[in-house]
């Protein structure tokens, strides 16, 4: 497995990750679990999810991490899957707004309904999710939010607008609650990945023309890969970043 840099603060610290079973998420609970932290995480992929908490219990992490079946698209869930974790972990001081979903769909075909659904998975519980946490960090004395974004939408991608539009709109949500939150401590920053080597780009996406794509936009060679999104994350929910807030941080290997 790959290393990290170890942040001593993250030891025991209560993080919560929304799809956090497979893919990005997957490496974040990886990390986490490894630098002591106790992780929860939410996710509808139950095999994958199940299978990622039995390897690191194999692993001898500090703490094995909470796997939740959580559908994001109902709140009423994702607010009980917090409480959950907060009992089990205590305050939740770190919250990873990781879940989405980057199903292609051309603008002719989108209904309301498909526009409300796909807005359901990759918006709204980016705000929710924070406004659950956000009484448990200011009673903790802070914390930490990480939005992750997409250069989906700054690389002018086409082909899913409700998709690139939602994430566009993380760098307004986390600007606006750094704002409103920072003088209790409680940083919040969006996390922007780039084309990212998860199992199911590989699978649906990276083709070879694809790849030529990848070599003429990245300034830097080789690939991005999920490692890399986590090692930014743990920077973020670490002290090491502790007078970074409102900002994006970017890991696309230099390609925007």
């Amino acid at each position: 497995m790959r290393k990290h840099a170890t942040y001593p603060d993250l030891a025991g610290r209560s993080v919560f990750i929304t799809g956090g079973g497979s893919g990005i998420g997957a490496a974040l609970t990886r990390a986490f679990a490894h630098q002591g932290s106790k992780v929860a995480f939410v996710d509808i992929a139950d095999a994958e999810s199940e299978a990622l908490v039995a390897s690191l219990e194999a692993e001898r992490v500090g703490h094995t991490p909470l796997f939740l079946h959580c559908d994001l698209r109902d709140i009423e869930a994702l607010r009980e899957a917090v409480d959950e974790a907060a009992a089990e972990h205590g305050d939740i001081t770190v919250l990873l707004n990781n879940a989405a979903h980057d199903e292609r769909h051309a603008v002719e075909r989108v209904t309301p309904e498909y526009w409300d659904d796909r807005i359901a998975v990759n918006m709204r519980p980016v705000f929710f999710a924070a406004q659950a946490v956000i009484p448990m960090m200011q009673r903790a004395g802070g914390g930490s939010i990480v939005n992750f974004g997409s250069v989906s939408w700054k690389l002018r991608q086409g082909g899913m607008p409700a998709y690139t539009m939602a994430k566009a709109s993380m760098q307004g949500l986390t600007r606006g609650l750094a704002r409103d939150f920072g003088k209790q401590n409680i940083r919040v920053n969006t996390l922007v990945p780039g084309w990212v080597m998860t199992e199911r780009q590989l699978k649906l996406w990276v083709t070879p023309e694809a790849e030529k794509e990848i070599d003429a936009g990245q300034a830097l060679a080789g690939r991005v890969r999920p490692e890399h999104i986590a090692d930014m994350a743990l920077f973020l929910a670490s002290n090491a970043s502790a007078m970074c807030s409102a900002q994006e941080f970017v890991v696309d290997g230099g390609w925007t």
